[in-house]
C-alpha cells in the first residue's frame, strides 16, 4: 500500500481499514462502512471529499437510531485512519459532529414512553397483541442477520444493513411496548367520580351552533382514532370534556374560533374499576 497515494478510491480505503480490524470489530464496523461508501460512491476519489460533505453526512444520519453513536465512532475512526495513511490531506473526522439537539429530543421521547399512561381495556389488549407479534418476528429477523452476515462481499452486502436495521427496529419496539405495559393502568370506562367524564367514557354532545348530535369515546393518545369516534383525552376537545358532568356546556378553541357544546349524556362501560397491571 502506497502511503502517499491520494488518488485512492473510497471503497479501496475502506477495505484497507476493515483489514486492520479484529474479526469481532469487522462484524460490527463493516455494515457501517458499507453505508458510508455507498453514500459517497465507491469509485469516488477519497481526497476529493470536502468537509461540508462530511458534515452533511453526519447531519443526515438518523439520530433516533439506537446505533447512532456507534456509527459516528466507526466513521471517525475510519477518517482518522485515512489521514494517518495519507489517503486524505486533512482530518475530516473533526467535521463529523453529533447532533446534540437531536439526541436531546430523542432522550425526551424515550422518557415519554415510560411515563404512566391510562389505557382502555381494548387499548391494553391491542398493545399486548402488538408485542406478541413483534416477539414472533424476532427469531426470523435474527436469522436474516445471520444469513446476510455470511456474505462477506464488502461492496454488495446491502442485505446485511437492511437486516440489522429491521432487527434493531423490532428490538427497540419490543422494549418500548414492554415498558408501556409495565407502567400503564387499565381504566374500564370510569373516572373516580362516576358523574364526571373520564378516559373510556362514551359522551353524547350537542353542537350548539347547529344542534347536531355527536358521540365520542375518550381514550388515551395512543388509542386516538377519529374515524371511529375515539378522541384523545389530551386533545383540545378531550381536555374540555374530562371532569365535566352531563348538562355542562364546554368551549373548545380551534384555529377558526370557538366551538360550543352541551354534554347530553356520559355513558360508562361497566362497573367502576381501575387497576394497575402486573
Amino acid at each position: 500500500m502506497d502511503n502517499n497515494n491520494t488518488e485512492i478510491k473510497i471503497a479501496e480505503a475502506a477495505a484497507y481499514f476493515i483489514k486492520s480490524l479484529s474479526v469481532e470489530e469487522k462484524e460490527l464496523r463493516q455494515p457501517i462502512l458499507n453505508h458510508f461508501v455507498r453514500w459517497f460512491g465507491k469509485d469516488r476519489v477519497f481526497s476529493e471529499i470536502m468537509p461540508p460533505e462530511i458534515a452533511n453526512y453526519a447531519e443526515r444520519l438518523p439520530g433516533s437510531d439506537g446505533e447512532y453513536m456507534k456509527k459516528l465512532e466507526t466513521i471517525r475512526g475510519f477518517l482518522t485512519y485515512a489521514k494517518k495513511e495519507h489517503f486524505i490531506k486533512t482530518n475530516l473526522s473533526t467535521h463529523l459532529k453529533s447532533k446534540k439537539s437531536k439526541l436531546k429530543v430523542d432522550k425526551n421521547i424515550k422518557k415519554s414512553t415510560v411515563e404512566k399512561m391510562t389505557l382502555t381495556t381494548e387499548g391494553y389488549q391491542k398493545v399486548k397483541k402488538e408485542l406478541e407479534t413483534l416477539k414472533e418476528q424476532r427469531p426470523q429477523a435474527i436469522e436474516e442477520v445471520s444469513k446476510a452476515a455470511a456474505d462477506k462481499d464488502f461492496r454488495e452486502n446491502a442485505p446485511l444493513d437492511a437486516a440489522r436495521e429491521r432487527l434493531s427496529h423490532i428490538e427497540g419496539k419490543i422494549n418500548e411496548l414492554e415498558e408501556l405495559l409495565k407502567k400503564s393502568e387499565i381504566f374500564d370506562g370510569f373516572s373516580k367520580d362516576n358523574g364526571r367524564a373520564g378516559i373510556g367514557d362514551c359522551i353524547v354532545l350537542t353542537d350548539l351552533s347547529n344542534m347536531e348530535m355527536l358521540q365520542y369515546t375518550l381514550v388515551s393518545a395512543r388509542e386516538f382514532d377519529p374515524s371511529n369516534g375515539k378522541i384523545s383525552g389530551s386533545s383540545p376537545l378531550g381536555k374540555a370534556l374530562i371532569g365535566k358532568r352531563a348538562g355542562d356546556n364546554i368551549e373548545v378553541t380551534v384555529p377558526v374560533g370557538k366551538l360550543c357544546y352541551k354534554i347530553g349524556k356520559i355513558e360508562h362501560a361497566g362497573k367502576a374499576k381501575s387497576k394497575k397491571q402486573k
